[in-house]
């Protein structure tokens, strides 16, 4: 896996730094990259939520619960990734499981609760298909994600 994330980088400096010729720091890029592997292992859980609230809806689920299924099964995989990939400083320091619970509040607080209010209004009160809400969702929730885990959910405090 970290070839994959050393081509990504490698890609992303060619990208900034010959193609776009701009001038960051390093700390400036690793901070960049830090948000870009976040939006990678977002991807992957957008895509596994999706992919069971779309079979939900298929099996004949309410699309609230399948939005609560898909959430829950891609939490576990954010969390996952993001505590291999995403937010390793201080790692080693950290409860996995207060961690864990963290993530999981502030992906309900987001990726639950918000991204049911908003399906409501997609669905209910704009009358949009059920299969646009989540992607209109991610718009909001993913950069509200990543600032809710990076400065409380994977940050060690003192009282650990």
């Amino acid at each position: 896996m970290n070839k994959f994330w050393n081509t990504i980088e490698n890609i992303i400096r060619f990208f900034i730094y010959k193609l776009f010729k701009l001038k960051l720091s390093e700390e400036s890029f690793q901070k960049f990259m830090q948000f870009v592997r976040f939006a990678v292992v977002g991807l992957s859980n957008s895509l596994i939520s999706y992919a069971v609230y779309m079979l939900c809806i298929k099996l004949g689920l309410h699309y609230q619960l399948a939005n609560f299924l898909g959430f829950s099964i891609s939490v576990v995989n954010a969390f996952y990734w993001s505590n291999k990939y995403v937010f390793t400083e201080g790692r080693e320091e950290r409860s996995l499981i207060k961690t864990f619970i963290k993530t999981y509040i502030s992906y309900a607080g987001t990726g639950l609760v918000l991204a049911a209010l908003l399906l409501i209004l997609w669905v209910d009160i704009l009358k949009l298909p059920e299969f646009v809400g989540p992607i209109l969702n991610l718009c909001i929730t993913v950069p509200l994600n990543f600032f809710i885990n990076k400065f409380w959910a994977y940050r060690k405090t003192s009282a650990e």
